[in-house]
């Protein structure tokens, strides 16, 4: 159990602090995680990896000569927001363009894929390669679908060998690439890890069994098997690498025994001192191994094995220098600090001023937030529990951050127009979650700002805006479709009951209760759905049974903002804002 803090909800970031002043000759403090605080050479190409916090090493530990050029560090399992992984970059680079590199899971692929397009725009030419090495999350005919666990360790070290030998930006990614092509892992779990301030593990695992396949965010394994000794978890580890191995694989490799959190050294030496023999009599040399804790997951009690295949030119880069704060290898000249170790890149806007119907607007707006808190804050424990079963079970918080920034932005500036302050809401929320919900979220609240603008007057066709708005930006950005099981199964009921009360002449009060009764109906019904997207999908059959989280947290903020609206009505009709229209369907 994680009891070591003064604020949950700080853990993070306090910790990142703690970090950087423990290892200052290695890392600066940049806003959204870590760059390297000594010299790059110019037009090197600059490796940004990262993602949630709770795996040290990973991500931040692996930022030093040799190896990482800086790290996006989100909060606890959940990815950095598109804006830390842009800042972070941006102090990153040196000229050589940048090559982003994280595990496979959704809210990094949002908040990355984000990132690099606005790098780009901006003329920093910016790569990505996703590690892709977990053999239990999908068949070898699906590598593009796998998650990322202790193989991010040899995709970061060799892309790394890689730029710091001078390669460009192509060759770089080209040998990520290959890693990860060339990478097989397992992992197992014998007891689940526990977030800070949560009172329970995500998971159990039951006495005297094993679960096998696990993630690293605290996902449980995709199946339960009996405790076997030492030898036959060996065994069964490197038979299932070994039957998954890359179609040109030699007969030189890399292992890596990984320490999830609290099987410790001694037993992990035990049990590598068992696979290394085992693979010694499959043929194989291993070559310049790791054993240890690498890629962790907070307190789980757990660990994973990880086969590099290596070529010639491969194995030249995992056996390259690096000096990081927590990966040595070889020797490394000593380098000059940067001159610009602390930078601080805050980006502020200059504010329009807000039309009298805008302003109106906003203070609902500012109210409407306040109630999506209470009502997040309410539910925060049944939500992550609700996750756990067959996610990482951040859920909760992660909404609870979010909508908490979200509320906190829209008071710091109430009394602008309702675009402005859905724009800085949505900003936060996106910056303050981070994870896959915090990306949809975040770019949702913003489109309904955007769509609503700085206008004299606003009717009821500004609400069929703001509900298409936010709605479009979710689909477009998280690819889902009806039937994932997902947030979109609620969301899409909701629209679609919107805009046929609206079409039919229902005022908007009533367009927005029928509206919430089909989104929280909706939600209910994804119980009978198996996970097609996001953290759930390896461990579909967990989640038969169970309505997915984000599309119940969705139709309960519904529900709420429809019994706000519905409770302050007269007082915001009198007042003359866009729910005057709730009332007669006229223009306010």
């Amino acid at each position: 159990m994680t009891q070591i803090f003064d604020n949950p909800a700080d853990f993070a970031d306090e910790a990142l602090d703690g970090f950087v002043a423990a290892n200052r000759g290695y890392v600066a403090r940049v806003d959204g995680g870590v760059v390297r605080s000594t010299e790059v050479p110019a037009g090197q190409v600059a490796l940004v990896v990262g993602g949630g916090s709770g795996h040290y090493p990973a991500f931040a530990g692996l930022v030093g000569p040799g190896l990482a050029t800086g790290s996006a560090c989100g909060n606890m399992f959940a990815s950095p927001a598109a804006g830390q992984v842009y800042r972070v970059a941006k102090a990153a680079n040196a000229g050589g363009g940048v090559l982003l590199s994280y595990g496979n899971y959704a809210g990094d692929v949002l908040h990355f894929g984000q990132a690099q397009l606005r790098l780009n725009a901006e003329g920093i030419e910016t790569r990505t390669v996703t590690v892709t090495d977990d053999i239990a999350s999908a068949p070898i005919g699906q590598l593009g679908k796998r998650r990322g666990i202790a193989g991010d360790l040899t995709v970061f070290k060799i892309a790394g060998a890689a730029a710091e030998a001078g390669l460009d930006l192509d060759d770089v990614e080209r040998l990520a690439i290959k890693t990860n092509y060339r990478t097989r892992s397992l992992g197992v779990a014998f007891d689940g890890c526990t977030l800070p301030g949560a009172k329970d593990p995500l998971f159990h695992v039951p006495a005297g069994q094993m679960s096998l396949g696990l993630g690293i965010h605290g996902e449980p394994g995709i199946s339960e098997h009996a405790m076997p000794t030492a030898s036959e978890l060996a065994e069964l580890l490197v038979s299932k690498l070994l039957n998954d191995k890359p179609e040109d694989a030699g007969n030189r490799v890399v292992a890596i025994v990984n320490g999830l959190g609290t099987v410790k050294y001694d037993e992990l030496f035990l049990l590598f001192g068992k696979v290394e023999k085992l693979l010694t009599a499959a043929g194989l040399t291993v070559v310049e191994p790791e054993c240890g804790e690498l890629v962790t997951s907070l307190d789980m009690s757990g660990l994973s094995l990880t086969l590099l295949w290596l070529d010639e030119e491969l194995e030249q880069y995992w056996a390259a220098p690096a000096d990081t704060p927590a990966f040595r290898k070889g020797s490394m000249a000593p380098r000059a600090p940067r001159a610009d170790a602390v930078i601080d890149d805050v980006e502020t806007a200059d504010a329009e001023q807000a039309t009298s119907a805008a302003a109106e607007l906003g203070r609902l707006a500012v109210a409407i937030l306040n109630q999506v808190r209470d009502v997040v804050v309410e539910h925060e424990e049944e939500l992550g529990k609700l996750d756990a079963i067959a996610g990482d079970g951040d859920h909760g918080i992660g909404m609870r951050r979010g909508v908490d920034a979200a509320a906190a932005a829209a008071e710091s500036v109430s009394g602008s127009s309702a675009a402005r302050i859905l724009t800085a809401s949505g900003e936060a929320w996106s910056e303050r979650a981070g994870g896959t919900s915090g990306a949809l979220w975040g770019s949702a609240v913003i489109a309904a700002g955007q769509s609503l603008g700085n206008r004299d007057a606003y009717g009821a066709q500004d609400a069929a805006a703001v509900v298409q708005a936010f709605v479009r930006a979710i689909t477009e950005l998280g690819k889902a479709e009806p039937g994932d099981k997902t947030m979109v199964d609620a969301l899409l009921p909701f629209r679609d009951a919107f805009l046929t009360e609206l079409d039919g002449g229902a005022p908007v009060d009533r367009a927005l209760a029928v509206a919430a009764a089909a989104a929280e109906s909706a939600a209910a019904k994804t119980s009978d759905l198996r996970p097609l997207k996001g953290r759930a999908r390896p461990l579909a059959e967990k989640s038969l049974g169970h309505p997915d989280p984000g599309a119940v947290s969705f139709g309960l903020i519904a529900a709420r903002i429809s019994q706000f609206i519905d409770s302050q009505l007269a007082t915001v009709a009198s007042a003359g804002e866009l729910s005057a229209t709730a009332g007669n369907g006229a223009q306010a």
